[in-house]
């Protein structure tokens, strides 16, 4: 019976050593036992060997994960790699995913079940709900899970088989040199199961087209591309397996009167020359079904912003509202009754031409024209 001694020891290092330690220790050793450097002596090569094997093996990270594990086990097949060895792969696979399996998505034979398709629906809402928020139903076109067999897709009585090629697992592996190379079965395409006498209605799929009504909660707040998740709601998996999500993406219509940013409202209102100069007040409805009044005071411009605090949208899944802007339009009439032709002759002989004058104007002007 060959004694098996430790590759640490071998080496001379802990086996919290990192891979400088371990690189540093070989090539001390290789030099000392080489047998180029000993006339040939058969216990220095024996050593030399042995110190090989040991760090072939434990340079990489993945074959040192597996011997820290389970030792010279985990090689037990073909020898460590070393010197004058050949590492059975295949087996180092297997050693290597049960360590890594729970990182890589689960051990050989854990067949993941193949989740259905995550769907879209696209909903327009008013201004109006996604200020209040809305409860409404919905009908999606969808695969759902076959009511005969129930998701099986086995003809009711029988039972689907585990498949006799992958025995499960819904992939089959294969080595190709030094890699192990790993594809869907082409038996059971992925399912682990085979079906010898289908579901006449779903024809072994266990899914057929449904209609579907659903209930959609639109909280307040909420804006253009806004997404709600109904989680299960997309399409069924084959099989039994889990079904997918339906996402929700929201389109706010376009307001006649507010052009939205955020939780800011923005509107424009055209006013008289008369109510710019004299001030004055106009109401105005808001998304939220109340009268906004808002005031002018004398002098107003053209152009200028009015804010209205806190009288624009709720904030979604939050407290207090944003504002509205009142973006003011000073309008300058352009057909003109008697009476007013009238009344504003009178206003320009009382104040002159120009009512409020640039004191730079007339002197850029006259730069202008040379004089």
């Amino acid at each position: 019976m060959t004694t098996e001694v430790d590759y640490y020891e071998v080496l001379g290092c802990a086996r919290d050593a990192d891979g400088a330690t371990l690189k540093s220790a070989y090539r001390k050793l290789a030099m000392q036992y080489h047998p180029d450097k000993n006339g040939g002596c058969k216990d220095h090569e024996a050593k030399f060997k042995a110190i090989s094997e040991a760090y072939e093996v434990l340079k990489d990270p993945q074959k040192r994960a597996a011997y820290d594990r389970y030792g010279h086990a985990a090689f037990r097949n073909g020898g460590a790699g070393g010197a004058g060895g050949h590492a059975d792969f295949a087996g180092f696979s297997d050693i290597f995913e049960s360590v890594f399996g729970e990182f890589m998505g689960g051990q050989r034979g854990a067949r993941q079940p193949r989740r259905g398709a995550d769907l879209r629906y696209d909903m327009e809402i008013s201004l109006e709900d996604a200020f209040h928020g809305k409860a409404t139903e919905i009908t999606v076109d969808v695969s759902g899970t076959c009511d005969t067999c129930e998701g099986t897709g086995a003809k009711p009585g029988t039972m689907a088989r585990t498949c006799g090629t992958c025995g499960g697992a819904g992939k089959v592996r294969a080595q190709q040199g030094f890699f192990v190379v790993e594809r869907t079965c082409p038996t059971c395409m992925g399912a682990g199961e085979t079906i010898a006498d289908p579901c006449g209605t779903c024809r072994g799929d266990g899914r057929v087209d449904k209609t579907k009504t659903l209930s959609v909660n639109v909280p307040p707040g909420v804006d253009e591309g806004t997404r709600i998740r109904l989680s299960g709601e997309g399409e069924a998996g084959p099989r039994g397996a889990p079904a997918g999500d339906l996402y929700i993406f929201l389109h706010v219509a376009r307001h006649p009167v507010f052009q939205r940013e955020g939780t800011t409202l923005h509107a424009r209102a055209p006013i008289s020359f008369a109510t710019a100069a004299l001030g004055g007040e106009f109401s105005i409805e808001g998304p939220d079904g109340e009268t906004h009044v808002v005031r002018i005071a004398p002098g107003t411009q053209s152009g200028r912003e009015i804010r209205q605090r806190g009288a624009g949208m709720p904030v979604l899944q939050g407290r207090g509202r944003g504002d509205m802007v009142i973006h003011v339009d000073v309008q300058v009439p352009t057909r003109l009754s008697p009476r007013q032709r009238e009344l504003l002759e009178a206003l320009r002989e009382v104040e002159g031409e120009v009512v409020e004058e640039d004191p730079g104007f007339f002197s850029k002007m006259k730069a202008a024209f040379g004089g």
